[in-house]
């Protein structure tokens, strides 16, 4: 380590005298495992199992775990092992001492220590009975995370990745226990094994997927903020562990996506530019400073929100962005993580769901990777407040989604970006959407161009059907196109804002000074209730990005030297060249798009309400015509 602040020293002896468990523990143990329903046994001619329809979800069955005879038995013909396998062998053994030392070094740091010696005088309880069980699952988790991070720090190189390694059934009662679950779910992964290449590819699979599994718990526990600040170093193996970090990349399963190309996104001109500056912004982050210029410099774009009508593009959108962003980082060697929190993430248990949504969270934002995380169908997943029909779980998803994304322990680094989706923004909590950064109308094909260009794109080749009088994809081409786009914002197009734009302009003529500006904000403000101080501060950074609208070179991105892999500091310097100043004109077409959008999802959710109080009114209408039919037939019993 290149410091000793915080370092935490293990000691060879304190690893020494968990030798002798570690050893019976790769030798041989007993574990309960949950049953799956699942007879190990085939069903002939038919490569499945049976599955009993009796729920056995609850039941626990004993399982004896062997791993030194696993091991040995992928050379079956050598009764010798050879290195491959006494490598993952020993450093098994090595990894559950060294574990186990680490839960002791935990236990040392937090309260734990003493309320183990206090519960072997007299049992706790109350209070402190429940912190020395959330305590002693914290160390388990420690011991565990430990464990799978020793593994694939130490077992060498690897040959073709793997990706069919299950997680371990996690118990967290005590250390030991585990590890124990820790050294079950090796045995498994082990199991069937053909070479020694394999053995040793399966073990750093398995201590990776491990490690992803732990990482997306590590809510669920009290007490890890000690272990998250402490630097390991134990030099004999040459392992280094920096609280819960993980090398880069270390964690990340390859990226499974059908990434699309921006010429086959037809119409959505500005969200589309926006998308492609937004891939080219994140990977200038800077991983030594932790920094990203944008941030430093005005115009990074950290949230946003695109709505539209089913069908207009919002899912390809979302796979030009990711697409683009790992083409980056597979050039610059960066690790990328790209994830999606959707409705089935919602649980039915008290504070899953919210776990669930800061484990996403977390995942995204790790500055060791570049990330990009999408919610989409967000009126779903994040409920209103006000909306006592949703479900508990939504609820905790809003609060967690308003904290992470504008809350006040919210740190921008520039490494990550959050894109919110929706068909129905208006159903989404104002508050909520308001921590959207940028508005991206996603309004997919609007003119005759665009439905020739998108039928001629889709229809593909297969035909000699005539194009006809027409200059295929000219519209399509992104600088003349977003030009076109933002000067359609010149006036505002909602008649709410329309409105206060034209009275605005009877009274007082065209907007030239900072106070002309001021003054129309303020009447917006009157006009709309829900036009903060938040909404001033999107329009800014929005106004602020489009003095950022710089084309950044494409030959920056070719190779990593040239931009991708410099310092921060000449980074910025070369941003810093390109920028201009705003102008009247961007402020005025930044704050009618975004005064457009809040119309918008007012009108809409006005429109919704008078639509259902008609539907209520018909219904009644309806309900004393029949009430009076009833009446008159002699059938209405009152």
């Amino acid at each position: 380590m290149s410091q000793n602040t915080g370092l935490t020293t293990v000691s060879e002896d304190d690893i020494a005298k968990h030798l002798g468990t570690a050893q019976s523990m790769v030798t041989r143990l007993v574990i309960l495992e949950r049953g799956d329903g699942r007879s190990k046994t085939g069903l002939a001619g038919t490569g499945r199992r049976f599955v009993s329809t009796v729920s056995t979800g609850s039941v626990r069955r004993t399982r004896e775990v062997e791993l030194a005879k696993t091991v040995a038995a992928v050379r079956p013909d050598d009764p010798m092992l050879s290195i491959a396998q006494h490598n993952v062998l020993y450093r098994a053994r090595r990894g559950l001492a060294v574990a186990l030392a680490l839960s002791d070094a935990f236990a040392r740091q937090t309260d734990l220590e003493a309320l183990q010696a206090e519960n072997v005088s007299a049992p706790l309880s109350g209070d402190a009975a429940l912190q020395f069980k959330a305590l002693l699952s914290a160390s388990a988790y420690v011991a565990a995370f430990s464990f799978a991070a020793y593994l694939l720090q130490l077992l060498g190189t690897e040959g073709e990745p793997v990706n069919d390694v299950e997680e371990p059934d996690f118990l967290f009662d005590t250390p030991q226990d585990a590890l124990k679950s820790m050294l079950a779910g090796l045995d498994e992964a082990l199991q069937g094994v053909a070479d020694d290449t394999a053995l040793i590819a399966r073990s750093k699979a398995f201590a990776r997927t491990a490690l992803e599994g732990l990482l997306q718990r590590r809510s669920r526990f009290t007490g890890l903020a000690a272990f998250a600040d402490t630097h390991i170093r134990i030099e004999q193996d040459d392992f280094t562990l920096d609280g819960f970090e993980v090398a880069p990349g270390e964690r990340r399963k390859p990226l499974a996506m059908a990434f699309k190309q921006p010429e086959e996104i037809i119409g959505n001109h500005i969200a589309k530019y926006q998308a492609m500056k937004l891939a080219k912004m994140l990977v200038a982050y800077d991983f030594d400073r932790q920094l990203n210029p944008f941030v430093e410099l005005g115009g990074f774009l950290f949230t946003f929100i695109g709505d539209g009508m089913p069908g207009t593009g919002k899912t390809i959108l979302i796979q030009m962005i990711a697409g683009m962003i790992n083409d980056y980082c597979q050039i610059a060697g960066y690790p990328f993580h790209y994830e999606n929190f959707g409705v089935d993430q919602i649980s039915s248990y008290q504070g899953k769901s919210g776990q669930n949504c800061k484990a996403f969270v977390d995942n995204v934002v790790n500055p060791r990777a570049i990330g990009f995380g999408t919610v989409d169908d967000i009126d779903q997943v994040a409920a209103r407040r006000s909306d006592d029909r949703a479900s508990a779980g939504q609820h905790e998803v809003t609060a967690v989604l308003m904290e992470s994304f504008a809350g006040a322990s919210t740190v921008v680094r520039g490494n990550c970006a959050f894109g919110m989706f929706s068909n129905y923004p208006e159903n989404v909590d104002d508050a909520l959407r308001q921590r959207a950064g940028a508005r991206w109308l996603v309004d997919g094909p609007q003119s005759r161009e665009d439905y020739i260009d998108i039928f001629v794109l889709l229809a593909g080749g297969n035909h000699d059907i005539p194009l006809g009088k027409h200059d295929l994809y000219a519209g399509q081409q992104i600088k003349k196109a977003v030009a076109a786009s933002y000067a359609g914002h010149d006036r505002p197009k909602e008649d709410g804002l329309l409105a206060v734009w034209e009275r605005f302009r009877k009274e007082r003529g065209d907007i030239s000074t900072m106070a002309d500006v001021g003054e129309y904000l303020h009447r917006i403000k009157e006009a709309e209730p829900r036009f903060t101080g938040r909404a001033i501060k999107n329009i800014t950074d929005a106004i602020k990005m489009r003095a950022m609208d710089i084309e950044l070179p494409d030959e920056w991105f070719e190779t990593p030297e040239a931009f991708m892999h410099k310092p921060y500091d000449d980074k910025k310097a070369m941003i810093e060249e390109l920028r201009g100043p705003f102008t009247i004109d961007m402020v005025l077409q930044e704050i009618n798009r975004y005064g457009d959008s809040e119309f918008r999802y007012t009108d809409k959710s006005d429109d919704a309400a008078v639509e259902d109080i008609i539907r209520r009114e018909r219904q009644r209408e309806k309900a004393v015509r029949e009430i009076e039919t009833m009446k008159r037939d002699g059938r209405w019993n009152s």
